[in-house]
């Protein structure tokens, strides 16, 4: 009796490889394994597609950041906040075309790299100017729960600054930071949680309505030798993650009240200190920062991050200028606050 054929049953013959073993992908592990080796038969420049077309997708994210739509959730502001943080997504990328093994994957890694290094490579490798100048001015966001009110103030003075501006000042706080800068600024003002220490008379002391129900913002003058500037303290309302996403709005209406009142100031050297709750790059506080300039971004060294103190991802602490030269600017070292104070030399 003869045995039934391949074509007797229709069936495919089964081929050998070199080993006696059945080529194809089998099932489990083995087929698996069977897979992968084939991937990486592949010649390198077909290799690698997808991680690619996820470094095409991060460029685009860097260049394009202003693109994006700010509803629903705010992306574009929260992407903004964060933007030099965007060279993190590299290391993946870098990791998915070394596994991979693929050129294409590799010089597509390149095309993010270019872009962020021409976004921030200037702010990277920038170094803090210096040079004689007339005003220094320190701000700080203190916390209203420090715990060491007259130590921070002991480190604000290490700064040797003209002018110190302290925002987030606690019920009863504020003689808690004057017993220490009292001593070395004779003039002092405050309204609300927000208050001005100068070693030059402070004059017509007004209260800034950014909207909160509570006052958070002043204006002062300070009669430097050099001329008298108008001195902003603000400290804007705070952003929050959120069922709704990042929940800018409060933030953004508090910036448009304090632009507004910027804008009609008619004196001609205008100085902004303060907690803005935002950087430079988020397109919430362009209503402020389109008609001054970020002291930082001017003639500081680095990205000028401020907050968390312990571990700083964002500069949302800022000095903002009109009709002053910045000379220099850093962020000082860290206080009792949960921010770090911000320095400017300014020259007239």
């Amino acid at each position: 009796m003869t045995r039934p054929t391949a074509a007797d049953t229709q069936a495919r013959p089964v081929r050998s490889g070199g080993h006696g073993r059945p080529t194809g992908h089998g099932g489990g592990l083995a087929g698996l394994g069977d897979r992968l080796r084939d991937l990486l038969r592949r010649p390198a420049w077909r290799r690698g597609r997808v991680a690619a077309g996820c470094a095409v997708f991060v460029a685009l994210l860097m260049a394009g950041h202003s693109l994006i739509p700010d509803t629903p959730g705010h992306a574009g502001s929260l992407v903004e906040t964060f933007l030099p943080w965007t060279a993190v997504l590299l290391l993946p990328l870098l990791l998915a075309a070394a596994v991979r093994r693929s050129w294409t994957a590799l010089v597509a890694t390149a095309l993010p790299a270019i872009v962020w290094l021409a976004m921030f490579g200037g702010t990277v490798f920038a170094s803090p100017g210096s040079g004689p100048y007339d005003v220094r001015v320190v701000t700080h966001n203190i916390n209203a729960e420090n715990p060491d009110p007259a130590g921070t103030a002991r480190s604000l003075l290490d700064a040797d600054a003209d002018i110190v501006a302290l925002e987030e000042i606690g019920e009863g706080q504020r003689d808690s930071y004057g017993s220490v800068l009292d001593a070395a600024y004779p003039y002092r003002a405050g309204e609300g949680t927000v208050a001005l220490w100068s070693r030059h008379p402070i004059t017509r002391v007004t209260p800034v309505d950014v909207g909160m129900g509570f006052t958070r913002a002043m204006r002062a003058e300070v009669r430097t030798p050099q001329g008298d500037i108008a001195v902003y303290v603000a400290h804007l309302a705070s952003v929050r993650f959120g069922p709704t996403g990042f929940a800018v709005a409060s933030r953004d209406e508090t910036v448009r009240r304090l632009a507004a009142a910027v804008d009609g100031d008619q004196a001609e050297q205008v100085v902004v200190l303060g907690d803005l709750n935002g950087t430079v790059d988020d397109r919430g506080l362009e209503p402020l920062t389109d008609g001054l300039t970020d002291a930082q971004e001017a003639a500081g060294g680095g990205f000028g991050f401020t907050w968390p103190a312990s571990f700083p991802m964002a500069a949302i602490d800022h000095v903002l200028v009109r009709g002053l030269d910045t000379v220099s600017a850093k962020v000082l070292s860290e206080t009792s606050s949960d921010h770090r104070p911000v320095s400017a030399d300014l020259k007239f």
